[in-house]
């Protein structure tokens, strides 16, 4: 059996919480693999993940010294829709606010290996079930989907579930708190590696922690996220805009920032 290579990968100290996490490479990625490929996508009989409990949302932390604050809840002036023009999401109370139908925003800067902080909320009054219930999402690169989702209370398929690897990985807990309560991802994101003629040298990998709870345990994506879809890669830019997505709820999102690691 292979031996395991392990490596602390320090992220932020949140409140009351140093969230450190290790990242497994070798028989742990192998297994994923082999569970990805036993079922279909957002097969309804796949098993949810175990409901853990994170403890209340703390209060808000400054960003690191070197990061890259991408929302400090005043504007949306790193951002822009995807057309190139000014987002045209809702701020206010230090938050900006999905508004359905004005399209997903993407910031101006681009991004590859990145660690990645971003806190949300599902609305409080809850309308709606499954994926029809507080959904967005966060993508990597424009690319990469972690599902933003209404988790607490609300059966859907597991790879579509908050802090899924949309249509590939359900997270290995539900940490979801409940609707309108904030929430924290803490991303670490490594872009996948092509070579001159784009065959693919290495895939992407994704850890996530939701509310501190280890979610994705450094999973190997089998190509970009889609809806009952599993693409292969396509060779891109090392570095592309991170994305937040209008799926016509109004999610909220505030303290955003973002460190490159390559």
């Amino acid at each position: 059996m292979k031996g395991i290579l392990l490596t602390v990968v320090v992220l932020s100290v949140l409140p009351g919480l140093l969230a450190a996490v290790t990242v497994r490479s070798g028989t742990q990625t192998e297994a994923q693999k082999a569970d990805l490929l036993k079922w279909a996508i957002h097969d309804e009989s796949r098993p949810l993940p175990p409901v853990v409990d994170p403890g209340p949302a703390g209060p808000l932390a400054p960003a690191p010294s070197d990061a890259v604050v991408l929302f400090n809840g005043q504007d949306l002036s790193s951002w822009e829709d995807m057309k190139g023009q000014p987002a045209r999401w809702k701020v206010e109370g230090g938050y900006a606010e999905v508004v359905a139908k004005t399209g997903a925003i993407k910031t101006k800067q681009g991004f590859g290996d990145c660690q990645l902080h971003v806190e949300w909320a599902t609305p409080a009054a809850v309308v709606g079930e499954s994926q029809g219930r507080g959904n967005s999402g966060v993508f990597l690169m424009d690319i990469y989907e972690v599902q933003v989702l209404d988790s607490y209370n609300n059966k859907t398929y597991a790879d579509g579930s908050a802090a899924a690897v949309y249509g590939q990985y359900p997270p290995l807990a539900n940490a979801s708190r409940k609707p309108g309560e904030w929430q924290t991802y803490d991303i670490i994101f490594h872009r996948p590696r092509f070579d001159a003629a784009g065959k693919v040298l290495s895939p992407a990998r994704l850890t996530v922690l939701h509310n501190g709870v280890l979610v994705q345990d450094n999973v190997e994506l089998t190509g970009p996220t889609g809806h009952h879809v599993r693409p292969p890669y396509k060779a891109h830019a090392d570095k592309l805009p991170l994305s937040l997505q209008d799926h016509g709820n109004p999610v909220r999102y505030r303290d955003i920032w973002i460190r490159p690691l390559e």
